[in-house]
């Protein structure tokens, strides 16, 4: 199965980022912590170069801890500030406007010896689909200033926000990348929704869902399912969670598409619990590999 989904709306909004990057003192990139590397657009590092970063993992609650802990360090060994947000409760975004000055400070210090006081430190918020960016933005404004939706691709045009403590931001919609490296990013990114669900095969999908359950711990699926043991394949796997919720057509026949979405679903909803699908580790290999 190839997934690739890469509407004319994120072309122009490449071309927004790079009219807009000579105003902008700071980048915060939104990634979701289930997927902190295959949800970065490779994009973003050549559109910002040199403009002080801010990573933003969003969607903590829905991964795991410990693996969150490794994240943090991996990215800030490479000299990145990360910051660990939960955009539906709020949590850790008002960290934000600290972070922001604090990469700025010898600017703002420069422009206070000029007699230049107050300027505001501005931000550019991106990210890929569906990682939670508007709901970011609506939470640390404090009301809905931002369009937000459950489905990747709502945010189309920019928007300027002025916050009281000294911080605009410049809100970009949602923009992926024309050709993803290899599959696996594929199909980590239509696993978390930043794909359109109406141009994928779910079962296939729910296919290469299970197979990264179980290679993370089979009793993921076993526990949520109330299974004793997985089938091999894992088609065959969709047909005993099937059988065990009823999903069961006339004359027996399991409902596989009913089935293979409900698995999707659980998983994006942290049915299945916290769980993240990429470890630092595997990226390190690749990186002193390259070098």
């Amino acid at each position: 199965m190839i997934v690739q989904w890469y509407p004319g709306h994120m072309k122009k909004t490449k071309d927004l980022i790079v009219e807009n990057l000579k105003l902008i003192d700071v980048v915060v990139e939104i990634v979701d912590a289930r997927v902190p590397m295959s949800s970065r657009n490779p994009e973003i590092d050549k559109l910002v170069k040199d403009k002080k970063r801010i990573i933003v993992l969003n969607k903590i609650d829905l991964a795991s801890d410990s693996i969150t802990e490794r994240w943090i360090k991996y990215f800030n060994e490479k000299g990145i500030e990360v910051i660990l947000v939960n955009s539906i409760n709020g949590k850790g975004i008002n960290k934000i406007p600290v972070v922001a000055r604090n990469l700025m400070k010898e600017k703002i210090e420069r422009d206070l010896a000029r007699g230049r006081k107050n300027r505001p430190v501005k931000a550019m918020i991106v990210g890929i689909p569906n990682v939670g960016k508007s709901t970011f933005i609506n939470k640390i404004v404090g009301k809905g200033s931002a369009k937000t939706g459950n489905k990747p691709g709502v945010t189309r045009g920019k928007q300027w926000i002025k916050l009281k403590n000294d911080l605009e931001l410049l809100d970009t919609p949602g923009i992926l990348w024309p050709k993803f490296e290899d599959m696996e990013t594929g199909y980590k990114l239509a696993f978390i929704g930043s794909v359109k669900d109406d141009i994928l095969d779910i079962e296939n999908l729910s296919c290469e869902l299970i197979r990264y359950l179980r290679n993370i711990d089979e009793n993921i699926l076993m526990k949520a399912y109330n299974l004793e043991h997985l089938e091999e394949e894992n088609g065959a796997v969709i047909e005993q969670v099937a059988r065990s919720r009823g999903f069961v057509l006339k004359g027996d026949e399991p409902d596989y598409f009913r089935t293979a979405k409900m698995i999707i679903d659980e998983f994006r909803s942290i049915k299945l619990g916290k769980i993240t699908l990429e470890i630092p580790e595997e990226f390190e290999e690749d990186e002193s590999e390259e070098n």
